[in-house]
């Protein structure tokens, strides 16, 4: 127990000095800016140092909590679907995974909300809160169902050998061709929703889904043919999310 215990206070106070070399940069410009072009003096330093505390805990801990936890059971999870040879669960599986972590996905959750509240004030939709909460809900559900699709191509792909880059320049082929007859106010969204998907939740589960599956099917190569996954993830919501605003419309 002793030798655990020393184990993950090591790995803690590791991850927790790369988490302040990693913020360093970031504070640096930002005081750097306010002080020397602004020419403004820091406001509520106390609980600007609290939240920069809270966020370097809050990155350790989530690093850690990624390592010993997601990467593992999504690698465990897709080696023993493909052990288990059922493709349809497989499938069904990936599916779930890309629709869970979206649907959780703090950064859709924040962009949703914004959204909602830019088509209130722009008459897009009615001037209430129902409203908002519909349009947010129906858009985070469009882009987790975009992701779950986009997993479930990105699994077929490592199954079947597909080249990645045909189906990456057929679908923005396809966002080229949508943009036109989208809605104007729902453009910007859709592009957005393509790269908020990829983060915090989503990226670690997806890539460990993608490196454990080609690490486990004979013949494919973890490092060729694992990774990808996260491409059809900021791809297809783009296409999702146009459909989305036409609909409304």
């Amino acid at each position: 127990m002793s030798s655990l215990v020393r184990l993950l206070k090591n790995r803690f106070t590791l991850q927790l000095t790369r988490s302040l070399l990693d913020l360093a940069p970031i504070v640096g410009v930002i005081v750097a800016f306010q002080v020397g072009v602004i020419h403004q003096p820091i406001p509520e330093v106390f609980a600007l140092l609290l939240g920069l505390l809270q966020v370097v805990l809050g990155l350790t801990l989530f690093v850690l909590g990624l390592e010993q936890g997601l990467f593992p059971i999504g690698e465990s999870m897709a080696y023993a679907f493909a052990r288990k040879g059922s493709v349809l669960w497989l499938l069904l599986f990936a599916f779930g995974l890309g629709f869970g972590t979206t649907v959780a996905e703090p950064a859709l959750i924040a962009v949703a909300n914004q959204a909602a509240d830019v088509a209130r004030q722009g008459n897009v939709i009615a001037d209430s809160l129902e409203a908002q909460e519909n349009y947010a809900l129906g858009l985070r559900l469009t882009v987790a169902l975009s992701v779950g699709f986009a997993i479930v191509v990105g699994v077929l792909r490592i199954l079947r050998g597909w080249p990645l880059h045909y189906l990456m320049i057929g679908g923005y082929i396809g966002v080229m061709i949508m943009t036109p007859f989208a809605p104007a106010e729902i453009i910007g969204i859709a592009y957005d929703s393509g790269g908020v998907t990829t983060s915090t939740i989503t990226v670690p589960l997806v890539t460990a889904l993608g490196v454990g599956l080609a690490t486990a099917i004979k013949g494919r190569n973890p490092l060729l043919d694992g990774f990808g996954l996260i491409a059809f993830a900021s791809l297809t919501p783009m296409v999702f999310v146009m459909a989305f605003g036409m609909l409304v419309r």
